[in-house]
């Protein structure tokens, strides 16, 4: 296919391969950003193109991962209130929370419907105006457009029974909570592609100065991502903590201006907890003054939730890439994608999950395994 198969060529993966394997004179681990990436990088087995200097660390950018647990039991309680709709993307649905998930509460009874945009979520409180429609808005500064868009849109059309229940993060704060961390592995990164062709680059070049980190902005192909991690070995190696552009073909260094503007009218900067993470300072986004009728939580007054973790998911050290899912006791038995018990098992681009899918399992004790 024309645009996809050209960074899917195996003789020139092989070739960045061997590029980075002469480059790399010594150990250096560098992350990647956005689960996307995560997903191409087992999915394509590239690790194994890798030398055995280069070590890949899976970061927190799964939005569905990341969304905290507080959150997630606010969707379940508002869920069941009479007069609600509640919407959102499917992947959300069996995201645990203290209690069960969105998918139980709709077996309940609760009226829990998947959409696939903010909008199909506002024609539907139009289309129902005696009944509250609640928008579960998740995801990182990509999704943030199509969402502030639609609560524009309720304001304008005078929409009165629309809400968004919030949960926007954003990538560079977190990037550099995990910078600041005592024991922090990372020494580069691969920047988010998609993130990046909304808010551009010029965020990134504070967190290299900064930090002195080499961030390389890359696509989600394999050889996009090769490309780029040699890029990221180079600066290493030279010295160097620079922005660079990978992935030129969707990205530039404004971004998209109109989007960002949409963004800033509807959303104020706002400290977020991260789940697994803690709380980052204005790393996320809630909704501005002028549009507060359209918060939920300041609907539905469900401020004061408890939560439960589950004390065997060590996605919260999976997230900052100080382990792998296949050191987790419970990855694979206790915890599955039928039977998650944390969010990196549910989502496709959950790091849990997408291990769980390309069979990286951990190796049975030698006691365990079938013998003939």
């Amino acid at each position: 296919m024309k645009y996809v198969d050209e960074f899917r060529d195996r003789k020139f993966a092989q070739a960045l391969s061997g590029q980075i394997a002469l480059a790399a004179t010594q150990p250096w681990r560098i992350m990647e950003v956005c689960g996307g990436q995560t997903h191409t990088i087992l999915q394509y087995g590239l690790e194994d193109l890798l030398p055995s200097t280069v070590q890949l660390l899976h970061g927190p950018g799964c939005p569905v991962c990341v969304t905290p647990l507080e959150l997630i039991n606010k969707a379940i309680a508002i869920a069941p209130v009479p007069d609600v709709i509640l919407c959102s993307f499917g992947d959300m649905l069996r995201v645990p929370g203290s209690t069960g998930d969105l998918l139980q509460a709709k077996a309940l009874g609760a009226d829990v419907r998947i959409v696939y945009s903010p909008l199909e979520a506002l024609n539907l409180a139009r289309k129902h105006p005696d009944r509250r429609v609640v928008f579960f808005a998740v995801g990182f500064e990509t999704t943030a457009p199509a969402n502030a868009m639609a609560v524009y849109q309720a304001k304008r059309l005078g929409v009165s029974n629309f809400f968004l229940l919030c949960s926007h993060v954003t990538v560079p704060p977190v990037i550099a909570a995990i910078l600041q961390a005592p024991n922090n592995q990372v020494q580069a990164f691969l920047g988010p592609g998609h993130v990046c062709s909304v808010m551009g680059t010029a965020e990134y070049e504070a967190l290299c100065r900064n930090y002195r980190v080499p961030i390389v902005i890359s696509g989600f192909e394999p050889t996009d991502l090769l490309e780029g991690i040699l890029r990221c070995i180079q600066q290493l190696e030279r010295g160097e903590a620079r922005v660079e552009n990978q992935y030129a073909r969707a990205v530039i260094t404004a971004g998209n201006e109109a989007a960002q503007a949409i963004v800033t009218e509807v959303f104020d900067v706002s400290d977020r907890i991260w789940r697994g993470l803690g709380s980052i300072p204005k790393s996320g986004y809630r909704l501005s003054y002028a549009f507060r009728q359209f918060d939920a939580e300041r609907e539905f007054q469900v401020e004061a939730i408890t939560t439960e973790e589950s004390p065997l998911c060590i996605s919260g050290q999976i997230l900052r890439g100080l382990k792998k899912p296949s050191q987790c006791p419970a990855f694979g038995t206790q915890c599955t994608p039928e039977q998650p018990l944390g969010a990196t098992m549910v989502s496709s681009e959950g790091t849990c999950a997408t291990y769980y899918k390309f069979g990286k399992l951990p190796l049975k004790p030698v006691s365990e395994r079938d013998t003939p």
